[in-house]
């Protein structure tokens, strides 16, 4: 058999060819020549035959491609089916809503949005067909992701503009603001409570004003202790130091 240096990237190419590579293109894939790749093209294809893999070597047109063997076609038919028909789990769901209507989004945008990792999700829905990629992102050059024909073919749509509208489904504005305005009239502890309608706030002439009238109050010494303040007369000097 041809040597595995040969082989073995052909095999790695095959595998992640979507559609029949030709010869020509092998061959300058793995730079060797044409008719070596042709050899080693039809020694893997009796190899898997001889093996009994569950996949086969076909040469299709001018190109190579690997398909699964006709056997095994009911097995996949099924396996594929039965995912198809498997319901999405609430992660997914909410998960595609946010792609739907926010569309084109990336997927840490997404991430973003739901406040969790998305990755496996996402990989999800692009498995089952329901969403799939829209380009780069001209800011960031991250993917970028939007539903696909057959999201609309599953919920029975023919345009994304009949996607229910989505405000009905959010809070509605006053119960908003009497949230808000709850929280901003609940008190904050140390303070006395909240300011009359007639109260005004004071400018800053009058607050400094305010400032240098209680700093001379303080400064005035009170009465009482100027008088315990005060020098004794010099005869009750003399009277204290008398003996008795």
């Amino acid at each position: 058999m041809t040597d595995t240096t040969i082989t073995a990237p052909l095999e790695a190419l095959l595998l992640m060819a979507t559609e029949p590579m030709g010869a020509a293109q092998l061959a300058q894939a793995v730079d060797v020549p044409t008719p070596v790749v042709w050899e080693a093209l039809e020694e893997l294809a009796a190899f898997y035959d001889e093996t009994g893999r569950g996949f086969q070597l076909r040469q299709v047109g001018d190109g190579w491609r690997l398909y699964t063997r006709p056997e095994h076609h009911e097995l996949i038919a099924a396996w594929v089916l039965e995912g198809q028909q498997s319901r999405l789990s609430q992660a997914a769901l909410e998960t595609l809503a946010v792609v739907a209507y926010l569309q084109p989004i990336s997927r840490s945008r997404v991430g973003s949005v739901r406040g969790v990792n998305v990755d496996g999700v996402m990989r999800t829905l692009a498995t089952r067909g329901l969403i799939e990629e829209a380009g780069h992102s001209e800011e960031t050059g991250a993917m970028l992701w939007r539903t696909s024909p057959l999201f609309l073919e599953k919920m029975g749509y023919t345009s994304l503009d009949q996607l229910p509208p989505i405000a009905p489904h959010l809070p509605e504005a006053s119960l908003l603001e009497a949230e808000l305005a709850g929280l901003a009239e609940t008190p904050v502890a140390g303070e006395d409570g909240p300011m009359s309608e007639n109260s005004e706030i004071p400018s800053a002439e009058q607050a400094a004003a305010w400032a240098e009238a209680e700093a001379s109050e303080n400064e005035q010494p009170d009465e009482a202790d100027m008088a315990a303040d005060e020098v004794p007369a010099q005869e009750d000097l003399d009277r204290l130091s008398e003996p008795s």
